[in-house]
């Protein structure tokens, strides 16, 4: 009996490494600069077979005076906004514009996202403004959290803010800890997923971002596992939720930090987080490098 042969599309896609300015640091990304014709189930699929924090996909605009949209898929949902995803999509989605403001579609709202280009035209650095001014959810329970991060009840810090769900197009679960306990932080899958069930309100995610100040420098971690993210080298849009949270409590008009994360996994990374106070709330936004990693081609 002879097989009946199934046509299949090619999609190029790229890996870049974001959030750093050299390779096998900072946090993977794979982009698809040309996703049109890719179903919802197929870009869902290609997410969990590169199993990456995220992978995004970019699709024409609905509004042609916009520079594209773009989907973002961890490895087992959509998400309507995400940081390093954006840098990176913005790298590559740069390369081929003249323009040095990009607007990118996303499911939380628009996004803008400012290109430093070097003497030779090449993207140095990408500028992001979150499409959302801080909202802020329910307060965690301090042993909930505790127990989801694998810390002592002690190590977790209360005197800027409690353990709190913050967005600026995304829900976290921001969480300040001593400065001993981020080393030793792990998750733990059944007090996460406890956790979770305790405040559905935030989603199945529950994505914890846990960091330590120290003057303008932060040492930061995240652990998502609920979503198949274990540890994430390096995550914006909660390292921005952060920035305008902390911001919102401590009575001044900006604040501007370097945050450093993903040291515990052997991908260090550096971006630099700002708020500031605005007419609609508080307003935050990211900046970080990332360099292209490899290329190829996926059949669907």
């Amino acid at each position: 009996m002879t097989k009946r042969s199934t046509a299949l599309t090619e999609y190029r896609f790229v890996t870049l490494d974001v959030f750093t300015d050299r390779r096998f640091g900072g946090n993977q990304l794979a982009v698809f600069p040309e996703a049109s014709g890719l179903s919802t189930e197929q870009m869902q699929m290609l997410a969990a077979e590169f199993n990456l924090s995220e992978t995004t996909f970019v699709l024409p605009p609905d509004n042609p005076s916009n520079s594209a949209r773009v989907r973002i898929f961890n490895r087992t949902a959509e998400m309507p906004f995400a940081g390093h995803p954006t840098i990176g999509t913005a790298f590559v989605v740069g390369a081929t514009h003249t323009s040095d403001i990009l607007h990118l579609e996303q499911m939380a709202g628009l996004v803008e996202v400012r290109l430093e280009r070097g003497e030779d035209g090449s993207i140095r650095s990408a500028i992001l403004d979150t499409p959302q001014p801080l909202s802020t959810g329910p307060e965690i329970d301090v042993q909930l959290v505790a127990a989801a991060i694998g810390i002592p009840v002690s190590a977790v810090v209360l005197s800027t803010h409690p353990p709190i769900v913050a967005s600026v197009g995304v829900d976290f679960v921001v969480v300040e800890i001593e400065r001993q306990a981020l080393a030793t932080a792990v998750p733990d899958l059944p007090a996460f997923r406890h956790a979770a069930a305790a405040h559905p309100e935030t989603s199945t995610r529950f994505s914890v971002f846990l960091y330590c100040r120290e003057g303008k420098t932060v040492q930061a971690r995240m652990f998502a596992p609920i979503s198949g993210t274990w540890e994430d080298p390096a995550t914006g849009s909660a390292s921005a939720a952060r920035a305008a949270l902390v911001l919102s409590r401590i009575g001044q008009d900006a604040i501007s930090l370097d945050i450093r994360q993903g040291v515990e996994m052997g991908r260090p990374s550096l971006l630099k987080a700002e708020a500031r106070k605005a007419v609609d709330g508080f307003r935050s936004r990211v900046t970080g490098q990332c360099i292209e990693v490899l290329s190829g081609i996926a059949k669907v």
